[in-house]
């Protein structure tokens, strides 16, 4: 708001002792927003979180006050989103007897359309033992006849299959899901539907060494066996272009969150196992494997590491650090003894009153035996 102050002719002319206040007169209407951080500074929220000049607009002439935009919390790891109507449902089919019959119904069709059109040889004729025929020769009913009937024995024989146990087929016709046919044995489906094979039984794929890191950052090389099934049959074939390697990708992608959480030395977290428990990292894996698959329609058992070695780049540096550290607890383990066997013997010597000697001599013995004990230890070992 911009104000301006000015004297007035009756503010001059007042006397000494009355009000000389200056007049604020307005000379313009337009007004300005004051932006909020500027009229609380003392607000600790305010402070905390400052305006961004994008965020603090001009509402000229409403009185609005200016909004505070906060950033809201990151994306988090959205699981795939699962079309509700693509669920297994079991299909219409017929028993294999009708499309037998049917199939035959069609052939003797044929054959009765070639009797009446006088199509049959004399000696067919006589074999069969039919009547004469008409030899009405092919007229357009005779074509119609031999159209229906031939129609007949496709349809009928065209839609013979037969099932498998552990085999299932889901069938598609014109682009929509009709159903899956997980019967055994002949039956009949519509010859028309697009049959895919799918595999329901029981499976297992033993992994490649696939490459990791633990939670020290060191390249690792992981191989599972992941125990497995298809269960539900359209969402595994439709809705995924490929289930097996969607099954693999999976895998992979766990054991890449998993493993950088997982201590390499054992008791370090107590709750959190480690590496070298291969029965509770299974279960984790499985576990991430299982809710990533969900969606694609497949069953996961069990995922579980059968080895679990460094990368060529970090296996010389571990395994030096490790016999470092056995050389370590041999030397430890062999002072041990020594120590040991050294105080049995002066103890025994004292007791047995073969000696006596004061500190000096006692420390002199103690270190003379103590070298050749160690020396024993060295040359055994050697």
């Amino acid at each position: 708001m911009n104000t301006t102050a000015s004297h007035t002719p009756e503010s001059e002319g007042a006397p000494d002792g009355a009000d000389t206040r200056p007049a604020r007169l307005i000379q313009s209407e337009a007004t300005t927003e004051i932006p909020v951080h500027l009229l609380f500074r003392d607000d600790p929220e305010s402070v905390a979180v400052p305006l961004a000049p994008a965020v603090v607009g001009r509402r000229l002439g409403t009185g609005e006050q200016p909004r505070v935009r906060r950033p809201g919390p990151p994306p988090a790891r959205r699981a795939p989103v699962v079309d509700p109507d693509l669920a297994e449902q079991p299909a219409r089919v017929l028993p294999g007897a009708a499309g037998v019959i049917a199939g035959l119904c069609g052939l003797g069709g044929c054959a009765a359309v070639s009797w009446w059109a006088g199509l049959l040889s004399p000696a067919a004729v006589y074999t069969l033992e039919l009547p004469a025929g008409a030899g009405a020769g092919l007229g357009p009913a005779q074509l119609a006849a031999y159209a229906g009937a031939g129609a007949l024995g496709l349809l009928g024989f065209g839609g013979l299959a037969r099932g498998r146990t552990g085999r299932a087929w889901v069938l598609d016709l014109f682009g929509r899901y009709r159903g899956t046919v997980r019967r055994t044995g002949l039956m009949w489906i519509n010859p028309l539907v697009l049959r895919r094979r799918v595999d329901v039984r029981l499976r297992h794929w033993h992994s490649e060494p696939m490459a990791a890191v633990d939670a020290n950052g060191v390249a690792l090389r992981v191989t599972v066996l992941v125990t497995w099934r298809v269960k539900d049959s359209a969402r595994a074939v439709l809705g995924v272009e490929d289930h097996p390697a969607y099954l693999r990708d999976c895998v992979a992608s766990a054991l890449a969150r998993m493993l950088p959480q997982v201590p390499v030395e054992p008791f370090v977290i107590r709750e959190v196992p480690s590496l070298g428990n291969a029965e509770a990292v299974g279960d984790l894996l499985t576990r991430k494997v299982v809710a990533d698959v969900a969606p694609a329609g497949l069953e996961v058992f069990a995922v579980q590491p059968t080895r679990i070695e460094y990368g060529p780049e970090a296996a010389a540096r571990i395994q030096h650090r490790s016999l470092a550290a056995l050389d370590a607890r041999h030397r430890d383990a062999v002072l041990g003894s020594v120590a040991d066997a050294v105080e049995d013997m002066v103890a025994l010597l004292t007791v047995r009153g073969l000696i006596d000697v004061g500190d000096p001599e006692r420390k002199a013995l103690v270190k003379d035996l103590t070298v050749a004990l160690c020396a024993r230890h060295t040359a055994d070992g050697a």
